[in-house]
């Protein structure tokens, strides 16, 4: 890359926003789950839940393993075709008592003053693709195993949050440094996002009182020990 490449990429501003609890009021996928397969098979599915939430309560079963239960649970053998369709409807019903004012008004500033911008999400891309599409911004997130249109109900890869979030970015834009990165967050997941941030937002789109644990001596050690 030539230096004047290489500097006008340095002034490129890349916009990156964790999605559920930061644009939106509070997770997605577990209400998107409830959406899709109605109540009563929802709870016969999520009754499986209890003892591996218990082992991860326990510290016996990480945060990322019980994601994949989950999903395994919910989503294997299910064609992707109608994961999408679903998602698309979920959208049109949960715009508006999901996603907060304040964090759409930020995208599309973020949108119109040129910077690239995208979700990074820990959530399955495929779910959260009609977000990304009705914001008109790009979108980075966990990725769902499909074979011959038939989810196997694993993961593709890994959960993207915590360090995944940053390689995630990486292989999609290239190295971080070479961009002015802004980043908004909310949870421990964000926290390396945030990290190789020059410009970090922890839950600023949050009422006042949920603000205050602003996790910056975690955030400095992350960006001293990468």
């Amino acid at each position: 890359m030539s230096m004047e490449s290489s500097l006008a990429r340095e002034n490129q501003v890349l916009s990156v926003f964790d999605f559920d609890g930061t644009l939106t009021i509070h997770d997605s996928f577990i209400p998107f789950l409830r959406f899709s397969f109605g109540k009563r098979a929802f709870a016969r599915k999520i009754a499986r839940l209890a003892m591996p939430t218990l082992r991860c309560m326990r510290k016996k079963l990480t945060r990322d393993e019980l994601k994949e239960v989950l999903i395994h649970t919910f989503l294997t053998g299910v064609e992707e075709k109608w994961i999408r369709q679903q998602a698309q409807l979920f959208c049109a019903a949960n715009w508006n008592k999901l996603m907060r004012p304040a964090g759409l008004l930020a995208v599309a500033a973020e949108v119109n003053s040129s910077a690239e911008v995208t979700i990074c999400s820990a959530s399955p891309a495929m779910v959260l693709e009609p977000f990304a599409e009705r914001l008109g911004i790009n979108l980075i997130g966990t990725q769902l195993e499909v074979v011959d249109g038939i989810l196997t109900g694993k993961i593709t890869g890994h959960n993207c949050r915590c360090g995944q979030k940053v390689k995630r970015l990486e292989s999609v834009y290239g190295p971080l440094h070479n961009y002015h990165l802004r980043a908004w967050g909310d949870t421990r997941g964000d926290f390396e996002l945030l990290a190789a941030a020059q410009d970090p937002h922890w839950r600023h789109f949050h009422p006042t009182w949920k603000k205050r644990r602003v996790p910056m001596e975690k955030l400095r050690m992350l960006r001293l020990d990468p």
